[in-house]
């Protein structure tokens, strides 16, 4: 019995120990990555933090400033492009930005039409199990995608906005804080709400005009933001899955060292009951 008992524990153990080279393994790869990502996302920040100053100044330049982009509108129809990750193994990950999403959806279809962009397959995935309008799909572009990627899904989000098919657009994405906290947020994309600065005093002219400027740099302006999204989104994604994969390789240890002490327990009452059987044969010779 236990013989048996010994050799259940065993299988158990190698089990665990199994288990536990590939959640080592899969958070060395998440560090990895995760130093990449967030890598790749500095880099990319100075540039559309100017295109940004540069938009701020162009609305500061002109007090007639009127701009497609910046003008509100009655909210008829929503697109929310939500980011989630490709695969699953990170914590409360993708939880916790579609939970977020599906929140702000509720709120919008209760006076207007919402469409869905999901960026992610875990974001697909969950909204084609809805009863919710979906515009485009992307999968398995986080890791990959370059700024001239984030430019064509920018112009399809550009385009049904200039078409009025779109009033309002919205993105949900998850900030990489640190390697230890990410946080899901919302971010207003179109109408800019720009707050122009009253004390700017540029003497730049811009042709044919502050409009015209303004609205070309719009689409470089929105794929840079949804660069910086999904490239932040996905290192949010390795960091969460590191922590997973660490506690999960800790868990892992410490049920090994459990199994390994009933193991030894076991066998040390094997061998007692062995030595207990070995006297009371030769007492019973005797």
């Amino acid at each position: 019995m236990a013989s048996s008992n010994m050799k259940d524990i065993k299988r158990r153990i190698k089990s665990v120990e199994s288990t536990r080279q590939i959640t080592k393994a899969m958070e060395l790869v998440a560090s990895s990555k995760l130093r990449k990502a967030k890598e790749k996302a500095d880099n990319s920040k100075p540039f559309f933090n100017t295109l940004y100053d540069t938009m701020c100044e162009i609305v500061a330049s002109d007090n007639t400033f009127n701009s497609i982009y910046t003008r509100k509108r009655k909210n008829n129809v929503t697109l929310l492009v939500v980011i989630g990750g490709d695969r699953g193994l990170a914590g409360g990950f993708n939880a916790n930005v579609l939970k977020m999403a599906q929140q702000r959806y509720d709120e919008l279809k209760e006076s207007s039409e919402v469409v869905v962009l999901p960026i992610g397959r875990k974001a697909v995935e969950y909204f084609e199990k809805r009863d919710v309008k979906i515009m485009t799909r992307y999968e398995n572009i986080s890791e990959s995608l370059t700024i001239y990627g984030a430019m064509g899904i920018a112009d399809k989000i550009i385009d049904v906005y200039n078409k009025d098919k779109i009033d309002r657009v919205e993105l949900f994405y998850t900030d990489c804080v640190s390697p230890l906290l990410q946080e899901a947020r919302r971010m207003p994309l179109i109408p800019l709400d720009i707050e122009p600065d009253k004390e700017y005093k540029g003497l730049t002219n811009y042709e044919p005009s502050p409009e015209a400027v303004f609205d070309s740099i719009i689409p470089r302006y929105l794929a840079g933001v949804l660069f910086g999204a999904v490239v932040d989104s996905f290192a949010a994604e390795q960091a969460a899955r590191r922590t997973a994969m660490e506690n999960a390789t800790d868990n892992a240890n410490e049920m090994i060292s459990d199994l390994s002490l009933m193991y030894n327990r076991a066998r040390q009452a094997a061998i007692t009951q062995e030595i207990t059987e070995i006297v009371g044969g030769a007492s019973a010779q005797g």
